[in-house]
């Protein structure tokens, strides 16, 4: 399903681009989004499948497919504000985990969550694409470039 919707908008977008800017309504729309290159949303939807596929893997038994969370024990990531004022710490949390409390949207929880060693910085770079835009969140393609270096300065880091 989000494949699909990823290909519509992919489609949608490259069509915008080869338009030539001949839309009315491209003037202060065009200047407020970021524009995307054909390559960058094809990158999107490749780390997007395998986010997904790598969330259902690791992620989904404590904070479930719609990323809801479980109740009082483990967090949502749906529309969290953790997750949007944190996005360093979310990041180093995917492979190093986290101990302790953690308060989203208003409400503390206090599950550990293993750490994920065996996670390459791609892998984690997937993920983090992946539940960076879904469930209300739209940050866009999370580089692996941009990973590596944030996972370098992580408490847990050598």
């Amino acid at each position: 399903m989000i494949r699909n919707l990823l290909i519509m908008v992919m489609a949608c977008s490259f069509a915008a681009c080869s338009s030539g800017g001949s839309s009315e309504n491209q003037g202060n729309e065009s200047a407020e989004k970021e524009e995307v290159s054909p390559e960058e949303s094809v990158k999107l939807e490749q780390y997007m499948v395998a986010g997904e596929s790598l969330y259902n893997q690791y992620c989904y038994m404590c904070h479930q497919t719609n990323g809801e969370g479980l109740t009082d024990l483990y967090p949502p990531l749906a529309e969290s504000d953790y997750m949007e004022n944190n996005f360093e710490e979310v990041i180093c949390i995917l492979r190093y985990g986290k101990s302790g409390e953690i308060v989203v949207n208003g409400k503390t929880y206090n599950q550990l969550m293993p750490e994920q060693p065996m996670l390459k910085d791609l892998e984690i770079a997937e993920i983090a694409t992946y539940i960076y835009n879904s469930w209300g969140h739209s940050r866009g393609l999370i580089p692996v470039t941009e990973v590596t270096e944030l996972l370098s300065n992580c408490e847990g880091a050598n």
